[in-house]
């Protein structure tokens, strides 16, 4: 007996794609729309601003609805809850903060997030979420860049 299997195409940035071969770029843009309050538009407002800080960033859609931004690894992540908007940053702890942006879990010993409320849209602080999103971008590719290459095991002789 055959098992029914569901394929989904991929994108190149390695997400896959949604419902009727959305792109994530796409898929998030209606989470903006579908959102049509204050959260859409804190989300809107920091997709800007990732973009400009990284305009090679890659846009992808995990964990069943989760805008992801990435760059040689993960950079961000841009959840939607109803009293805030959360950019998550996967390796956060390993960054510097000197505007002191971070304001949500950091007692982990990995991520960092900062929550933004009603009425934060207008007061982010552009420069320094700019320059934490390039320092992020800068840990990955200095990450993979020094990343030990493996080696196949030889057999050993006799």
């Amino acid at each position: 007996m055959k098992k029914a299997t569901t394929t989904m195409k991929k994108r190149k940035s390695g997400s896959k794609e949604g419902k009727g071969g959305d792109s994530p770029s796409q898929l998030i843009d209606a989470r903006i729309k579908e959102l049509s309050d204050w959260r859409g538009e804190a989300l809107a407002r920091v997709r800007i601003l990732i973009k400009r800080a990284d305009p090679e960033v890659a846009e992808e859609w995990k964990w069943r609805g989760v805008p992801v931004w990435s760059h040689a690894g993960m950079i961000c992540t841009g959840e939607t809850y109803q009293n805030v908007v959360k950019l998550t940053f996967a390796k956060g702890a390993s960054l510097d903060d000197p505007s002191g942006l971070f304001n949500s879990s950091l007692e982990g010993n990995t991520r960092r997030a900062i929550d933004f409320h009603e009425g934060d849209k207008d007061k982010i602080d552009e420069k320094a979420l700019r320059a934490l999103i390039r320092a992020a971008v800068a840990l990955n590719t200095s990450v993979r860049a020094t990343a030990p290459v493996r080696s196949q095991k030889r057999p050993k002789s006799a």
